[in-house]
């Protein structure tokens, strides 16, 4: 099988680009020349400013991206040269800020971190163009009761089967930033099986899921204050963002002028 091909003498890019490959333990060659590449080399990972010096056709710079990983991503969608997958399982990690990770036939395509889970059903629906396949899953985490219903509900309509999935053990201790611990989570969630959803579900936010914004409230405001019961049911159902949440709580301590 081919392989993905380093080189870049740019030693930050060649440093993150490593580090991503062997946390996703996929194969690669660092090249230390372009002159030759070896045969088994199927695409070259290297910077924008070296483009053009690889004389191949299926080169990406990997700083023109976003971040590593997109880079990663697409080297291995080209290295397989693949137009239809037989499965595809999306993983999603549900909370505030969701997690999405992407395996087709057992290798780990793609993951990212969202900023709200509002954004998750216009990401599942470009994955499923990116990643077409013969049979497709959608699981999801089990945890964050109310934002996973919500994101449950915002993906009922496109007609792939969910699956709840029990995500106790998921979750990543080597990961020390939030980002890279959802998505880590998100991938494990992608690769175990649940219980299918039959319909929407609906939205019942606990009392500890209200204190618990209550409290990143007040953790949010350094203290001064927490948003109310009222304020926070409003958040949970994704009527308004946390951060809409405390300027709204906060207008109503300002001082009216006369």
């Amino acid at each position: 099988m081919k392989t993905i091909g380093v080189y870049t003498k740019n030693f930050s890019l060649y440093y993150d680009l490593l580090k991503i490959l062997k946390k996703r333990k996929i194969p690669y060659v660092s090249l230390t020349s372009i002159k030759q590449i070896p045969s088994k080399i199927g695409v070259i990972l290297t910077s924008n400013n070296e483009l053009h010096d690889v004389k191949s056709t299926k080169v990406i710079a990997a700083d023109a991206y976003d971040n590593i990983d997109k880079a990663v991503d697409l080297a291995l969608q080209m290295l397989l040269g693949k137009d239809l997958y037989s499965k595809i399982y999306i993983g999603i990690d549900p909370g505030e800020y969701p997690g999405i990770a992407v395996v087709g036939d057992d290798v780990l395509l793609h993951k990212i971190s969202l900023e709200t889970p509002e954004k998750v059903a216009n990401i599942v629906k470009r994955l499923l163009k990116e990643y077409p396949s013969y049979q497709t899953i959608i699981r999801i985490g089990h945890g964050s009761i109310t934002i996973r219903n919500r994101i449950i509900n915002s993906l009922i309509s496109l007609e792939i089967p969910i699956e709840i999935v029990d995500e106790t053990k998921t979750s990543s201790t080597k990961q020390t930033n939030r980002p890279s611990r959802d998505s880590e989570s998100a991938a494990s969630i992608a690769l175990m099986s649940g219980g299918k959803v039959q319909k929407k579900l609906p939205l019942e936010p606990t009392k500890g899921e209200i204190r618990n914004i209550q409290e990143r409230s007040r953790k949010m405001t350094d203290g001064q204050f927490s948003i109310s019961e009222k304020t926070a049911l409003e958040v949970l159902n994704g009527k308004i963002s946390l951060t809409e949440a405390i300027e709204f709580e906060k207008s109503k301590f300002k001082p009216k002028r006369l």
